[in-house]
């Protein structure tokens, strides 16, 4: 008997020792394995300096350019349930605190931007989707340094603007269905209020926020890293939510799910109040308020060509 004790004994600690969990090797222990195996071993910069963040956004916007309408259709109905999803938590979490918004509208405010459309944009960009509102920075940039057509941006925007447009009405569509919200009256409430703006008010909103997610983009673009795009992504989106902007895909998701829940509003309204102002907001953010300073300063945006 005591034999078999010891016998068990040790295949345990055997076992155990083969199943610990090892630190992972030092930075200088990797360094030296590259250079034994004829490696490089100077890791990627974690973020891009300036003028190289802006060549890589005009690459990325040639890349967008180039599709076609197919691919870049089906990429946009990705990222609108993407942004979906986002809003969907947003609802879901931030929309879902009545007490704190009345006791503390600014702490209820920040929930709504903190817990949703960051993930929602992460999963775009990690993924290689197609949002509408990021290529009216990107093709833009593309276009003005003779890397793409102006035909090829109308066929980008439409596309990624169609695929999007389905995008949100699906994921709206499944969360109606699923009724995850209850008898919660923060859809209902958020895509009233939507369709309640002035034009001129909901076009300044449209432009605010997509100048917010085009830096986000735009700055998730330089960084090496996950942690790295996370956090690019993370503080402008969640700003943006929190200071009550306007974006047109996930406006795209809101209103019909408002919609569906019980809102007063009309598919006209929906278009008219929001979608068309917003979506011209989120175009002159995108293409004018964020690449128009860095194309003038890194690229050759409205120099003449010397010939």
């Amino acid at each position: 008997m005591v034999a078999i004790r010891l016998f068990f004994a040790g295949l345990l600690a055997t076992s155990s020792y083969a199943f610990a969990v090892q630190p992972p090797p030092t930075f200088a222990a990797r360094t030296a394995a590259l250079r034994m195996s004829g490696g490089d071993a100077a890791p990627p910069p974690e973020l891009k300096p300036p003028p190289v963040l802006y060549q890589g956004a005009v690459a990325a916007g040639a890349a967008k350019a180039s599709g076609s309408f197919e691919k870049i259709f089906k990429l946009g109905v990705v990222s609108g349930c993407h942004i979906a999803f986002g809003a969907y938590l947003a609802l879901t979490v931030g929309g879902a605190c009545p007490q704190i918004a009345q006791s503390n509208p600014g702490l209820q405010k920040i929930i709504l931007g903190a817990f949703g459309l960051p993930f929602g944009l992460i999963m775009t960009l990690v993924s290689g989707g197609e949002l509408f509102t990021g290529n009216t920075a990107l093709v833009t940039a593309a276009v003005n340094e003779g890397k793409a057509t102006k035909k090829d941006l109308a066929k980008n925007w439409i596309a990624s603007y169609l695929g999007n447009f389905v995008g949100s009405l699906l994921l709206a569509f499944l969360a109606y269905k699923s009724q995850t919200l209850g008898t919660g009256p923060a859809a209902v409430a958020v895509a009233t209020a939507k369709c309640s703006l002035p034009f001129e008010v909901a076009f300044v909103r449209g432009i605010l926020c997509n100048w917010l997610v085009c830096m986000a983009v735009y700055m998730a673009s330089g960084c090496s890293s996950m942690i790295g795009k996370m956090t690019a992504v993370w503080f402008p989106i969640s700003a943006f939510v929190a200071l009550g902007l306007d974006h047109s895909v996930a406006n795209m998701f809101m209103i019909p799910l408002g919609i569906m829940r019980g809102a007063e509003i009309t598919i006209a309204d929906m278009f008219t109040k929001n979608l068309i102002p917003v979506t011209l907001g989120n175009i002159v953010g995108g293409a004018l308020c964020v690449m128009a300073p860095f194309g003038t300063t890194f690229g050759s945006w409205f120099k003449k060509k010397e010939e």
